[in-house]
């Protein structure tokens, strides 16, 4: 049995992330705290999926590199900021997940990730936790912003410059309308 090809299986993690990064964009632990407890232990597990693709993105980058490539009609600027946003996003995930292991660190009791993973043994030290809490909220609407760009940029690629770049990061179903 052949592997698929390390873009596709890319495309499949960017496109499996990405409703993840929107779901804690939009909703906090305490938004799902008013369902029950059913939604706050499916807020914990989406978490846990979350952070094990962020993770294993940035694994892959540190063995094998960014995938794309600027592309042979992106000049200047563009191609300048091609590089470093990427690398930006996907550390920037990674530095999500590290400062939720630091909240789980700092916290006063053990928080689990998908109700079943212990996060780290506590330390109770609540001033360190109000920071790792601050932080990780800060890093987080930051890498938001950052995504953001990411996303314009590329659609600014595909309608100014007229190249492939959304074609091939879109899901087959979907490059017809593109």
């Amino acid at each position: 049995m052949r592997l698929p090809a390390r873009r596709t299986w890319l495309k499949a993690l960017h496109w499996a992330v990405v409703p993840l990064f929107v779901w804690f964009l939009l909703v906090e632990p305490r938004d799902v705290a008013r369902w029950g407890d059913w939604a706050v232990a499916l807020h914990s597990v989406l978490g846990l999926v979350f952070v094990t693709l962020a993770l294993f993105w940035t694994g892959t980058l540190i063995a094998a590199g960014l995938a794309g490539r600027p592309g042979p009609k992106l000049r200047g600027w563009p191609r300048r900021i091609h590089r470093p946003l990427h690398l930006t996003i996907i550390w920037g995930l990674f530095g999500v997940a590290l400062t939720g292991f630091l909240l789980g660190l700092t916290a006063s009791r053990v928080l689990f990730a998908g109700t079943i993973l212990p996060i780290a043994p506590p330390l109770g030290l609540p001033e360190a936790n109000r920071w790792a809490g601050t932080i990780h909220t800060v890093e987080f609407y930051v890498l938001a912003v950052i995504v953001a760009f990411h996303a314009g940029f590329h659609i600014w690629r595909h309608y100014r410059l007229h190249d492939n770049a959304l074609r091939i990061m879109a899901p087959k179903a979907l490059q017809r309308f593109l």
